[in-house]
């Protein structure tokens, strides 16, 4: 009796073996290297206490949490985010990184974790009317240099587009008045004016929610599947909705909102 009832669970433990041993690679056993900028608050930035903060930074952490990995922040600027997920600094990227069609040719993503949209940021005293690209023709207008803001831009045609390592550069250039306007995240325009009372406001949203994902390397799959669960865990364990309150008031994972 004991044989054949050893006999019935053996596969079942070879099966179960194999589902534990089965782990994402990444660079440092036990460890997931996450770059993000630290500069770009409201999703990763160094509070009054020097603490790295944002909504991406605990994205970031409750994912590795469900990985049972130690989560490893690695700064960088914006500019040089992407190539350093390349030369393979960090596993990953959870910096609001837009999934668009050109950049998945040359790097993974995950399923979307957060969608926003385009919006053109003026001073509050400004008495202008922004609210398209064709509007912003013949003015000064800074953006993140390397970003899918920055891209728009261009492709509109006949903007100045004048590029900074991160939202703090040019908003404190906009509002000097060496700027006609910035474009950004619409959550970040919400998030700064509320938080820190910058004399700015929104002008108008530009296109559809789009949708942003943790970057990888294309040829690691297996982290990407991890990821992916881990990001449907968060949500279903209800995670995911307490951290996106906190940051923004609002579940910012569907493009309706």
């Amino acid at each position: 009796m004991q044989r054949t009832i050893l006999t019935i669970l053996a596969p079942l433990l070879l099966v179960g073996g194999a589902q534990a041993q089965t782990k994402p690679s990444t660079l440092t056993p036990g460890v997931l290297k996450i770059g993000m900028e630290g500069t770009y608050a409201p999703f990763t930035y160094k509070d009054e206490k020097g603490q790295l903060v944002g909504f991406d930074v605990d994205i970031a952490k409750a994912v590795a949490a469900k990985l049972g990995l130690k989560p490893e922040f690695v700064l960088t600027e914006w500019s040089g985010i992407l190539a350093g997920l390349q030369a393979r600094k960090y596993d990953v990227i959870v910096n609001q990184v837009g999934i668009t069609p050109e950049r998945q040719q040359a790097i993974g993503f995950s399923r979307a974790y957060a969608y926003s949209s385009p919006q053109i940021i003026v001073r509050k005293n400004a008495n202008t009317s922004f609210k398209t690209l064709t509007d912003l023709k013949g003015k000064r207008v800074g953006v993140g240099l390397g970003s899918n803001f920055e891209k728009q831009l261009r492709d509109a045609g006949g903007i100045n587009v004048v590029t900074y390592p991160g939202a703090p550069e040019y908003l404190r250039d906009l509002i000097s008045g060496r700027l006609d306007a910035a474009y950004n995240d619409r959550l970040l325009v919400g998030y700064l004016i509320k938080r820190d009372n910058l004399p700015v406001k929104g002008a108008g949203v530009i296109g559809q929610p789009e949708p942003v994902g943790i970057a990888l390397r294309k040829d690691n799959t297996a982290l990407r599947a991890a990821v992916d669960r881990a990001l449907t865990q968060i949500k279903a364990d209800g995670t995911y909705a307490k951290i996106s309150r906190q940051w923004f008031g609002q579940d910012v994972s569907q493009p309706g909102k």
